[in-house]
């Protein structure tokens, strides 16, 4: 068993709740059934926490208020909703000391969410997806302890495509960048086209335009794809493309 698994099973071991956390641009995706399996199995109480809520319109979220309960909508960046989500986690645990596990893949905001809740650096980041490599405890104030563990990737998911659009894998660790970014386009065209301006409707004729429009050319002024979709790939995982 890998040893992030091990730090899973520690900390639903030794928390009373478990956050998910998961990113508002890719809600369902980034839903990890394996960890949501474990803690219901366990008989732990699961907090849904939509983070990065500045890089969407919220009204797109509300429709999770039904599916995923209870459920905090936060922007651990711009500290929106922190003081909710202690609210939330305070009314859970009816005001007493509590220990709160916080699970999720890779660069969904885990360690941001902790800084935002504890107001400050307790908990290593960086935009690198999987920076946080082993468990951290992080008291946030006299009645929550925060148990941080680093990203988890399902156990038998091998989806290349949606760990990048997740930001799992860091943009320029994709071992097939191009076909990645001609599935990105597919699935968000008229985002990717508003975003740098584009005119194009063929999803392989987008990425030529965009190789053009951001100056990624190889010898004789053909389009550079690779360097292009790395590009693409590297904006949206930065929070650029909204």
């Amino acid at each position: 068993m890998p040893s992030f698994w091990r730090h899973v099973n520690t900390v639903i071991q030794k928390s009373e709740l478990i956050i998910e956390v998961l990113d508002s641009r890719n809600v369902e995706d980034s839903r990890n059934l394996e960890i949501e399996a474990k803690v219901n199995n366990a008989g732990k109480k699961l907090l849904f926490v939509i983070n990065k809520c500045d890089l969407v319109n919220v009204t797109e979220l509300e429709k999770y208020k039904k599916k995923l309960n209870p459920i905090v909508f936060i922007s651990s960046k711009d500290k929106l909703g922190t003081t909710i989500l202690k609210k939330k986690i305070l009314e859970i645990s009816r005001g007493k000391e509590i220990i709160v596990g916080v699970l999720g893949y890779p660069n969904v905001g885990k360690s941001s969410l902790i800084n935002a809740l504890s107001g400050r650096g307790a908990a290593r980041t960086s935009s690198r997806s999987g920076y946080t490599r082993g468990l951290q405890k992080v008291k946030v104030d006299n009645k929550i302890m925060v148990l941080d563990t680093p990203g988890v990737l399902p156990y038998r998911e091998k989806d290349e495509t949606k760990h990048a659009k997740m930001s799992a894998i860091d943009y320029s660790q994709v071992k097939d960048p191009e076909y990645v970014a001609l599935n990105f386009i597919e699935e968000n065209k008229d985002l990717v086209k508003n975003h740098y301006k584009l005119k194009k409707t063929e999803n392989d004729e987008l990425l030529e335009e965009l190789a053009f429009r951001l100056g990624r050319l190889v010898k004789g002024g053909k389009p550079d794809l690779e360097s292009t979709s790395r590009a693409l790939l590297k904006d949206w995982q930065k929070g650029k493309i909204k």
